[in-house]
Order: structure tokens, then C-alpha cells, then sequence
């Protein structure tokens, strides 16, 4: 083991405040010539959260943890997710689901969470590590976080990383490129982004035997209508991989053939770098909508129900519109007017009727993204969930 320290002390004068790795196990240390500057990792600044991650944070507290009765869950690092922690006691105390959802989880220190924490909904957090300027209040929340006497965090994430797997019945996470299999991967041409834990938060536990509410659902739901040794009774973790249609520079998250491929040969690799494989996610949210592949019984199912909310990236714009259709009437993709109609649903606000006019009829036949999400207009991005509010 070799260790990188800011600071070597005798132990004598100078006492460690705590031992997270016993002398014996260190083979080398080598003193940094400068000191090591730790950055933040996860918190983010909600003032950076657009309107369409709390569009998308509502449509998943709505569509999918109140739907399965998510208890035990992971989340991913990014804005995306931080938008849900933030809403469950405003957006998710709204629902009544407060006890419902969300009292478990496998995360480091989000500050993003704090609200709910303060407001009553969580009971525990088991973290992988920790997180700078989270110290204080691990240490006065102890009866939240997994501490030590001394009121801070030990190195759990051996521990996590298996509660995480194991354990948790939700994994949600953002990610930069979906293909049409549902495998997606944040290592794309260009830009190689580290997946973190998501392999293996974002993976089914074939091992797993005890059950819950929301890991039995997925599974009768995944299984239903099935013969043979598919139709075995048994659980599914709910992995769902939640991405706006466009990324920065208007980029489609939503491809034909994921950068990873090209990836694998570039460098010559045994396996090209996917971080979450298709046949483990069961849901695709995006601000168009959320597909549920639990319910597909075909690949081409699974592949109709992801363009069907690809909005207009082009795999979106080749969807087979009959059989869209026919699979939100199956409920693999729910209706736009049934989401934008139920009560305590976000529903878009459209533009000012002016505007609307020239936004919202040519949209209905558009065969191309429409020019007010080009990247030289500077309008704010128009309601992409829900129909016209003038009809």
C-alpha cells in the first residue's frame, strides 16, 4: 500500500485524531511536495438546477418512487439527482408520501439532502466515503449517519458498496450516451468520464433473497405472462438511467451505436466501456417521458418504448409512431395527457399564446428539431412534457 499524506507527525507531541489504516498495512508513504487540495464532489449548487431537472425530479418521485414504495435506494452524483433530494420535502411532502419513499439510503454526504433529512424523511445514510464541509453535520446527525464515538464517518465503502448492491431496490443515475439496447456509458469520444459505482449499484443482484415491496413489483412486473424458467418468481432491482435528450453543445444522449464501441478498439480493450448494460435497466426517464422496459417482451418493444421518449435526437425522430402509441396504451409509456391531467402532476406551462403559435403547431408535424433549440438562440428552452396549454 503507498500512501500520499499532506503531513507526517511523530505520534508523540502530535497524536492522529482517528486511524483509518493501521501502520502495518503501509508498505510506502511519500509526503506531497505541495499540500493536496481535496475538492467537493457532490454537492451542488441548486441555483444551477434548470427547470427541466425539476421537471424530470418530479416525474421520477411521481413515476417511479411512489409507484414501486422505493424504501432503500442509491442515487448518482450530478444535478439531476440532487433535484429529487431536494424536492422530497416540498414536492414529495405535496404527494403525502412522506414514510412512503425514501427513508434508506446508500450515499455519500449529499448536501443536497440535508432538507429532508432536517424535515423528518430519512432514518439512515450509509456512505461509501465522505464529503469536505460535511463534517459538522455528519457528527451532530449521528443518529442518521454511520459514525464512530467521535462522531465521524469510518471507511465504510467496502460495506456500502455490498448494502448498495444488495440491498438498495433503486439505483438512479445520469449518464451521457443511451444506445438501443438500453446499455448506456459516460465514456464517449473525446470525453471519458469515471462511472463511479454505477456498475455495481446499477446492476440486478441475482443473489439477493430478501424481499420488499418494491423489489417484488419489478421482478411480477419483468415476469408477467412469461413460460419456462423466465417465468420463476423473484425480485428485480429498479435501475433507472435518467438524461436529458440533448447534452451540452446539443449532442443526443440518445445514439444507434454507443462511442464505447469505438472506444474498445481504439485501445484495444477485452470489453468496450459500458457502465450500466440494457438488460439491467428497467426504466429510461427523460423530460419527454419515462419508459418502463419491465414491461417489454420483445427486444423491439424495448427498443420502440426508448425512442419513444428520445424525443427529437434521431433515434427519436425514427420511431415507429403505431407502435408508440400502442405501448403507452400498454402503459410502457405513459400517456402525456394522463401524467399532465393527474392532480398533483407538473403540468408545462405553455409559451404566451403569441408565441405558441409559432412554437406549438409546427412542432405536432416537425420532422427536425425545431430551431428555437439551436444553440445561438437564447430563448428559454420551451415545455417539451405535456401538450399545448392553449388546446
Amino acid at each position: 500500500m503507498i500512501a500520499q499524506v499532506n503531513e507526517m507527525v511523530d505520534g508523540s507531541t502530535t497524536r492522529l485524531p482517528r486511524i483509518d489504516i493501521p501502520a502495518d498495512w503501509v508498505s510506502f508513504v511519500v509526503p506531497a511536495p505541495r499540500p493536496h487540495f481535496i475538492e467537493p464532489l457532490f454537492t451542488r449548487d441548486p441555483a444551477q438546477i434548470s427547470e427541466i431537472q425539476v421537471l424530470m425530479a418530479m416525474m421520477a418521485i411521481k413515476g417511479i418512487y411512489a409507484e414501486y414504495g422505493v424504501q432503500r435506494l442509491n442515487h448518482g452524483i450530478g444535478f439531476d439527482t440532487a433535484a429529487i433530494e431536494l424536492l422530497l420535502p416540498t414536492y414529495g411532502e405535496s404527494l403525502g408520501l412522506k414514510g412512503k419513499i425514501a427513508q434508506h439510503w446508500a450515499l455519500n454526504p449529499h448536501p443536497a439532502l440535508i432538507p429532508a433529512i432536517e424535515a423528518g424523511w430519512v432514518q439512515s445514510v450509509h456512505s461509501f466515503g465522505s464529503e469536505l464541509g460535511m463534517e459538522d453535520y455528519i457528527r451532530a446527525r449521528s443518529d442518521v449517519f454511520f459514525t464512530g464515538p467521535d462522531g465521524s464517518l469510518r471507511s465504510n465503502r467496502a460495506f456500502c458498496q455490498a448494502a448498495g448492491h444488495y440491498a438498495c431496490d433503486l439505483f438512479i443515475g445520469s449518464t451521457l450516451q443511451i444506445d438501443l439496447d438500453g446499455n448506456s456509458s459516460t465514456a464517449t469520444l473525446g470525453r471519458i468520464a469515471g462511472f463511479g459505482g454505477a456498475p455495481n449499484m446499477g446492476a440486478d443482484a441475482r443473489g439477493r433473497r430478501h424481499a420488499s415491496p418494491a423489489w417484488l413489483k419489478a421482478g411480477q412486473q419483468a415476469r408477467a405472462g412469461r413460460s419456462g424458467a423466465a417465468a420463476t418468481p423473484r425480485g428485480q432491482k429498479l435501475v433507472v438511467q435518467m438524461v436529458e435528450t440533448f447534452r451540452e453543445h446539443m449532442q443526443p444522449a440518445f445514439v444507434e451505436r454507443l462511442d464505447a464501441w469505438t472506444l474498445q478498439e481504439q485501445a484495444g480493450m477485452a470489453l468496450p466501456p459500458i457502465m450500466v448494460y440494457g438488460e439491467d435497466v428497467t426504466h429510461v426517464l427523460t423530460e419527454e417521458g419515462i419508459a418502463n422496459l419491465l414491461l417489454c417482451r420483445t427486444d423491439e418493444e424495448r427498443e420502440q418504448a426508448i425512442r419513444g421518449v428520445a424525443g427529437y435526437t434521431p433515434v427519436g425522430l425514427a420511431r415507429d409512431h403505431r407502435m408508440v402509441e400502442n405501448l403507452r396504451d400498454r402503459g410502457i409509456i405513459p400517456a402525456r395527457k394522463t401524467w399532465a391531467s393527474t392532480r398533483a402532476w407538473p403540468r408545462a406551462t405553455c409559451w404566451p399564446r403569441a408565441t405558441c403559435a409559432t412554437w406549438c403547431a409546427p412542432r405536432a408535424g416537425a420532422t427536425s428539431r425545431p430551431s428555437v433549440f439551436a444553440t445561438g438562440n437564447h430563448q428559454p428552452r420551451p415545455p417539451v412534457f405535456g401538450d399545448c396549454t392553449h388546446e
